[in-house]
């Protein structure tokens, strides 16, 4: 890989992380072409990380994501398993078998409007029906298509979303989907409901030959790769999925990082029992046994609670979004990973995932908490000490990680990542001989106002913080969530952190307590898809292990 990028391979498993994922694949895709531009300052963040370079049956060189995803039946919408881009109709036509043929063809979903006007505005539908890629970076390909005029962005409706595939808009490697076709995503019969289901996916040869398969191509082609980062529902069948998939990376790349990035959608279904305790269950199993087969954790949810006792959905004061559309919480999901994340994919000085992982998991403590500021508060003319002073002595982030409400906790280690901030803004430019008002506006370097902050307001826990030119790019498909702004955003500026915080005792306590309130009698269809009840003993004594990890004074 050029540059000697430390490759890390992206496993999607699951509906609400195709949606997360979506999101964060188009927002590197924007950031694909801002990298091109000449205006823009050097790359901070290397794509090679992410993305890997191939050639199609045309010799149209590619750069597509070093991804596998996971999905049921029905969930791709118009979107083809083995993607676009590598499908040749001329050699489709070379058959061997000179006998008569009978073609059957499933009936097509329509392609969403969006998608359709998107091709159209971005002016790449070619006369031979094939969309062409984007330019790819550092001279890797043509140089981007460019227009006189900014054409009006597409937004799509929230009507017209109904699954991931309606509004990602980069292309795929054959290689990347991977269907189960056991299990239906929509009606009521044939769901992947259970954890229990999910690890029995891939116990099967042929899920579990199929998974192997595409993970040896991409490894196999990574002159360094530093590991795999798991999106993974949490609230379903997928959590099995997930674990198994952790267990078969811990076993077969020993020593590779393994962040697993635990999703859960909002809010719960109230008044419907028997999808609030499967989600309980699944939640419970899938954190327990990712934990065990991952190198870090991190739930992540804009719910207020991991139990059976939800609390309002958390509150962004710069955001108006709606709860109940899975469309909107992703996209703020994905705005914070792609925040996270940054410190394992920047081009120089790098912190690995391995590294990552063990600066905040000491001592057990393998699950982590996030939370992040959308967007970073930063008014005209202010200077970054300016804006932190105005934060307060409070906590500067919403929580992403359903652990309730976070006063009075406290923080053991933390990766703290803000982007998006312009370097003039980073000191504060006083006038010489103006006494400044903070120990903050006598830093002479954007990275010790930054760290002098974190040291402020966790004195004495480990920090690892990053400062970083880049935004986050919200270019439509992005859903317009911005309260105060134009409707043209482009990026945004985000206050993004890790922590391994004492939250999660009470968070995982609570989650025990209500799994013993549980009788499992009436929950035999959950027990019956592969779980005994030795298994929930167990997971109760685990689960109250790893509460105790976090217990504050430990």
């Amino acid at each position: 890989m050029a540059g000697g990028a430390r490759e890390v391979l992206t496993l999607q498993l699951g509906h609400f992380a195709g949606f997360v994922g979506a999101h964060w694949w188009n927002q590197q895709d924007a950031a694909l072409g801002r990298a091109t531009d000449a205006k823009e300052p050097p790359g901070e963040l290397c794509p090679d990380v992410l993305y890997r370079t191939g050639r199609t049956l045309h010799g149209q060189e590619t750069y597509t994501p070093r991804l596998i995803l996971m999905d049921l039946k029905g969930s791709l919408s118009s979107l083809k398993e083995e993607g676009g881009l590598y499908k040749d109709k001329q050699l489709d036509a070379a058959i061997a078998w000179q006998g008569k043929l009978t073609t059957h063809k499933e009936e097509l979903y329509p392609k969403n409007p969006y998608l359709q006007d998107f091709l159209s505005a971005e002016g790449v539908l070619c006369s031979d029906g094939v969309w062409r890629v984007k330019s790819i970076p550092n001279d890797k390909g043509p140089p981007p298509l460019t227009t006189s005029t900014t054409p009006t962005p597409l937004i799509p409706t929230e009507g017209s979303i109904r699954v991931w595939s309606d509004f990602l808009r980069v292309h795929l490697h054959p290689r990347s989907i991977c269907m189960i076709q056991k299990y239906n995503h929509d009606g009521e019969a044939g769901r992947l409901e259970a954890f229990g289901q999910g690890e029995g996916v891939l116990k099967e040869p042929k899920y579990q030959e199929e998974l192997e398969d595409r993970l040896h191509f991409y490894v196999e082609e990574c002159d360094y790769l530093q590991g795999f980062q798991i999106l993974c529902d949490l609230h379903d069948g997928f959590s099995g999925v997930g674990a198994k998939a952790a267990e078969m990376l811990q076993d077969e790349y020993s020593g590779r990082g393994i962040i697993t990035w635990g999703l859960l959608p909002g809010p719960y279904h109230r008044g419907e029992a028997r999808r609030n305790i499967y989600r309980l269950l699944n939640t419970a199993f899938g954190l327990v046994h990712l934990t065990a087969h991952s190198s870090l954790v991190c739930p992540l949810s804009l719910d207020g609670s991991l139990g059976l006792r939800p609390g309002p959905p958390v509150n962004f004061p710069y955001l108006h979004y709606d709860a109940t559309l899975p469309f909107h919480c992703s996209a703020i999901l994905a705005t914070a990973l792609d925040t996270f994340t940054a410190p394992y994919r920047l081009c120089s000085s790098p912190v690995s995932m391995v590294q990552l992982a063990d600066m905040l998991s000491f001592c057990g403590k393998k699950v982590v908490t996030a939370g992040a500021t959308i967007p970073f508060p930063l008014a005209p003319g202010q200077s970054l000490p300016d804006s932190l002073m105005q934060l307060g002595g409070a906590t500067p982030w919403t929580p992403l990680s359903a652990c309730g409400d976070l006063s009075g906790t406290r923080c053991f280690a933390q990766s703290v990542v803000l982007r998006g901030i312009d370097r003039a803004c980073h000191t504060s430019q006083l006038t010489p001989g103006t006494p400044p008002p903070s120990s903050l506006h006598a830093c002479t370097t954007g990275e010790e106002v930054l760290a002098q902050y974190l040291q402020q307001q966790q004195p004495r826990v480990m920090s690892s913080s990053h400062l970083l030119l880049t935004p986050c790019r919200v270019v439509p498909p992005y859903p317009h969530l911005f309260s105060s702004c134009s409707p043209l955003v482009e990026s945004i500026p985000v206050f993004g952190a890790l922590c391994s915080s004492s939250s999660l005792h009470r968070a995982l306590e609570a989650l025990a307590g209500d799994l013993t309130k549980l009788d499992l009698r009436r929950w035999a269809s959950f027990m019956d898809a592969g779980v005994e009840h030795d298994d929930v003993a167990e997971l109760l004594q685990e689960l109250r292990s790893l509460a105790q990890c976090y217990q504050d004074g430990d």
